[in-house]
């Protein structure tokens, strides 16, 4: 797809490690039920994605090929290799094979709490997108500043990531500044907008040939996308989105934009 081909909307979720199994099981299961009385017509502009636990991958997307409307599995994570030595590591070939349409890596959780650095979080894109799925690689400044240093900061890390895959391969880049993470005053909008505007146009992001979506990864609340539409192409929610009532009406605002 070209830069020039509209891109169509996304919004998803992570459940990260907050629910058992059989939460994951109940969630998905009031959430397609929920789901099933929007329109197809609406939900046919967009496209909607679950990242569940690793535990739960296999269960969700048997449970999500139910759907009327197609809705991508996801994978919180990943090895840079598909297979060998590594005990404890999920390996991106299984995890193809399981049924993952995209992978996220390089949350900022991983990046403070596991030590990945950008070169690490680069070898797993690659080998997500590799393997034949999406990497939806998350970004973003550590510290308050203005703009020019916000985008500064993130164009390392968006710079590793389009070095390791091809120009032609899609990628998804999930915005947050991670300053703003539980802190009590989120970004503004402006600022959300003005940071990924200056990401966009990066070389790196502009020479490619694949599709490159970008959306916020912050917390999402009523009417928000509908202040980022003219900039962000979707949403990637946490758990504001672990609400079913929540996920649809955000999805039903996201489509309808």
């Amino acid at each position: 797809m070209s830069s020039t081909t509209p891109r169509r909307r996304l919004i998803g979720l992570s459940t990260k490690m907050y629910f058992s199994l059989q939460q994951t099981r109940d969630f998905t299961n009031s959430f397609l039920c929920k789901l099933a009385d929007v329109p197809a017509e609406l939900l046919s502009r967009i496209d909607i994605f679950i990242v569940p636990d690793f535990i739960s991958l296999t269960t969700t997307v048997a449970q999500l090929k139910s759907s009327s409307v197609p809705i991508w599995t996801g994978a919180q994570d990943c090895h840079w290799e598909d297979q060998g030595a590594f005990t404890g590591e999920v390996s991106p070939s299984v995890l193809r094979s399981a049924g993952a349409k995209l992978v996220e890596v390089g949350h900022a959780e991983r990046r403070r709490i596991f030590g990945e650095d950008d070169t690490m979080v680069a070898k797993k894109a690659a080998a997500v997108s590799r393997n034949g799925m999406i990497p939806l690689v998350c970004i973003g400044e550590r510290t308050p500043g203005d703009v020019h240093v916000a985008v500064d900061e993130c164009r390392a890390q968006v710079d590793a990531v389009m070095s390791a895959v091809p120009d032609e391969a899609e990628v998804i880049l999930a915005y947050e500044p991670v300053w703003a993470i539980g802190a009590s005053q989120p970004a503004g909008e402006k600022h959300i907008l003005d940071v990924v505007a200056g990401i966009r146009g990066l070389e790196c992001v502009k020479r490619r040939t694949g599709t490159t979506r970008a959306l916020y990864g912050g917390s999402a609340g009523p009417g928000l996308y509908e202040k980022l539409k003219s900039g962000l192409d979707g949403l990637f929610l946490g758990r504001f989105g672990h609400d079913p009532d929540q996920f649809v009406k955000t999805i039903q605002e996201v489509a309808g934009a």
